[in-house]
């Protein structure tokens, strides 16, 4: 069952499988990262260095880099942005749109040359439809959740049974380069 709302945009494993180079050639020029779970592992404190290397790829071909996080401990945010090099959007309560809004306006960039990457459906790919950007759905990067995010894993993985992994079912969207 597809519901268009709920549809990543491309699905892979971990941020690092994700080719910089495609966002840039497909007409991307800002990358909202969501903390718990895409970036930092839940339970850890900081970023993994693949994570690091990645934002640094990321910067150095232009790409413009910002945490949008509904965490709410402002200490963690701050030590992963420092860590990514990146500005933070706290208490960002995706799905609503408003914390992604804030960042692409921070940084001048109009939704269709924006992405999300995050790793629940429920909230970054809703909150990524709600703001008319696209979600790049990753894996959560551990087992361990908050208590609603694990009441609600089974229904993610229930509407994303048949979404497959990789570029290959993305479409062209509005502002989209296909390849």
């Amino acid at each position: 069952m597809s519901v268009p709302a709920l549809t990543p945009w491309c699905r892979l494993h971990a941020l690092s499988e994700l080719d910089p180079a495609e966002l840039e050639a497909r007409g991307i020029r800002l990358v909202l990262l969501d903390r718990d779970n895409t970036c930092v592992p839940r339970g850890c404190k900081d970023p993994a260095p693949d994570v690091i290397a990645w934002c640094a790829r990321a910067r150095e071909l232009g790409l413009r880099l910002a945490l949008v996080s509904n965490n709410w401990s402002v200490s963690a945010l701050a030590r992963t942005s420092e860590a990514l090099s990146a500005p933070v959007v706290t208490f960002a309560l995706k799905p609503l749109p408003f914390g992604l809004k804030r960042a692409m306006e921070a940084a001048g960039v109009p939704a269709e040359q924006t992405v999300l990457v995050g790793d629940q459906l429920l909230t970054d790919v809703l909150g990524g439809s709600f703001a008319g950007i696209p979600v790049i759905l990753v894996d959560p990067q551990s087992q361990k959740d908050l208590i609603h995010t694990r009441l609600l894993r089974p229904v993610e993985a229930r509407l994303l049974a048949g979404v497959p992994y990789g570029w290959e079912h993305v479409g062209e969207g509005p502002g989209r380069k296909t390849s």
